[in-house]
């Protein structure tokens, strides 16, 4: 096959290079008078193919064109009669692209790295959605000692880590709040749905109104409750709850009769709260939790070794709890991966994924978080999605790296190789050393705020327009775009200074709307590094 590829000056040398070891006949071209290859325009593309290959139009089956132009590639296909596509983004990754022709179609509008991202997505969740699916292969599974049923869900080792979040203080949230909460839960991939009661308290006559209320919402996912009160968990008991967080050699002997008769699995703890104690080293922890699976024959559990926050007992010592428990016992395990991101000061993703990575390898089957904090935000998706990653890593017994699913947000996994020395040669500079002097916009002035729902798609850039200090009008949107087009639209802005400060504040709005920062007008979102500097 013949590829012609069009490129700009600067990018030549990087794809000349990238795709020299192509076994197709590849030709790559530069445009006339074309720097950065992203502006090339379709009409130009066409003039400058036919001017330079008017006699070898025969032998070329297909181009390739940068995959950062505006416009789509229909019009090129249309008029030389050969199929004409998007490249990629980065001139780095033509290589992969020619490489993948034949077993991806390549599209004349999106570039053709984001076709490769998507087609390994589809695989990724097409292989977890037909695992999930096979009812006899899960049957099977369901006979081994490191696998139960809670509910109609299956966990344990070997099955995708499930994820449980916890609705905290259920019982002090009115009624919208907890079916916001829960629904949030379940739009976030959460696989079951935790109601977190208040410690030393009891409010079991609180319980079945809490249990009627979520049941609904959660449908057929498994609905556990979070105490130690024996009274609430006999309440939950009777009321129907699928799975019990937790019980310990302080309390079982309480509850164990009624969970083992109405068949409820029970997280254990190797603790004895109600005296106070709680083993430290690996060997104790293991110890205690034999000492209760032993106490408590007869009931489905999962054990949680319990994992302690960095520096405060030692985030090691538990680990090798949990790497020694399950040496000498398969059974499921629980990972409180809230006990670590909630009191940490940063950002929960990383934190997120590279715990449900260590769960994996313990042969974790639960994995426990709330969302009680900002920075903690979105913690129910991450190990949703950190989950998906590690099962899939596991089949495949690979490393979780382009798998088609990550987690990536704020940083990009590849590093862009765009060429622009000499871009600049000869063109001259400038910079503005004082600010403008402000004058007042006749037109009006703006306020922004952001109003954050439940989820991305429920918030949206809330933009009040004032005329001499009073309100007259309110622009809502989900985008930046949106709302300063109707701006110019309604023609609420006169002063170019004034524009480019709506359009740069509603930018940031929108992505303080994408990722949960706060939005404060007039204020960074994000530190500057520097700051942290010495």
């Amino acid at each position: 096959m013949k590829v012609l590829i069009i490129t700009g000056e600067l990018a030549y040398p990087l794809i000349k290079e990238v795709v020299a070891d192509v076994k197709d006949d590849v030709i790559v071209h530069i445009a006339d008078n074309t720097q950065v290859a992203a502006f090339l325009t379709p009409r130009q593309i066409i003039k400058e193919i036919k001017n330079c290959f008017s006699n070898q139009l025969d032998e070329i089956d297909m181009i390739l064109v940068p995959g950062l132009i505006k416009k789509g590639t229909k019009e090129i296909t249309k008029e030389l009669g050969i199929p004409t596509f998007k490249g990629s983004t980065d001139g780095a990754d033509l290589a992969m692209v020619l490489n993948l022709v034949g077993n991806i179609d390549l599209s004349e509008d999106k570039p053709a790295d984001k076709l490769i991202e998507e087609e390994k997505r589809k695989e990724a969740f097409k292989f977890i959605e037909e695992f999930e699916n096979d009812k006899e292969n899960i049957e099977k599974l369901l006979e081994k000692p490191n696998n139960i049923l809670i509910r109609n869900l299956p966990v344990g080792e070997d099955f995708p880590m499930r994820v449980l979040s916890e609705i905290a203080n259920a019982p002090f949230l009115s009624k919208e709040a907890l079916i916001n909460k829960c629904q949030y839960f379940v739009d976030s991939g959460a696989d079951m749905i935790d109601i977190g009661m208040a410690a030393g308290e009891d409010f079991s006559d609180k319980i079945p109104e809490l249990i009627e209320t979520l049941r609904p919402i959660v449908g057929d996912r498994p609905l556990s409750i979070d105490t130690l009160n024996a009274k609430e968990i006999e309440v939950a008991a009777e009321c129907g709850i699928d799975f019990v967080l937790s019980l310990d050699l302080g309390n079982n002997s309480e509850v164990k009769d009624i969970l083992i008769e109405k068949n409820i699995p029970a997280v254990l703890l190797p603790t004895n709260f109600s005296q106070g104690k709680s083993p430290k080293s690996p060997a104790e922890r293991v110890e205690s939790m034999h000492q209760l699976i032993k106490d408590t024959e007869g009931l489905k559990y999962v054990a949680d070794l319990i994992l302690d926050p960095v520096n405060s007992s030692s985030i090691v010592e538990s680990i090798i709890a949990c790497h020694e428990f399950h040496k000498q016992n398969p059974a499921p395990m629980f990972f409180g991966v809230g006990n670590v991101t909630e009191l940490m000061d940063a950002d929960s993703g990383g934190v997120n994924v590279l715990l449900a990575g260590i769960g994996m390898e313990l042969g974790v089957s639960i994995l426990f978080t709330p969302e009680e904090s900002g920075k903690t935000r979105g913690s129910v998706y991450e190990l949703s999605t950190a989950s998906k990653m590690m099962f899939l890593a596991k089949h495949r017994k690979s490393i979780p790296k382009d798998l088609g699913i990550n987690l990536v947000a704020f940083k990009d996994k590849h590093k862009r190789n765009d060429i622009i020395e000499n871009e600049l040669d000869g063109v001259p500079e400038t910079r503005r050393e004082k600010p403008l002097k402000f004058i007042r916009d006749k037109a009006g002035s703006f306020r922004i705020n952001v109003d954050y729902g439940t989820t991305v798609k429920d918030s949206r850039i809330i933009a009040t327009h004032f005329k001499k200090n009073k309100a007259d009008l309110v622009i809502v949107g989900q985008s930046a775009k949106e709302v300063y087009e109707e701006i110019i639209i309604k023609d609420l802005v006169s002063r170019m200074e004034h524009a480019a400060y709506l359009g740069s504040e509603l930018q940031k709005a929108e992505i303080a709307m994408i990722t949960g920062k706060e939005y404060v007008q007039d204020f960074e979102l994000f530190k500057n590094p520097d700051e942290f500097k010495n």
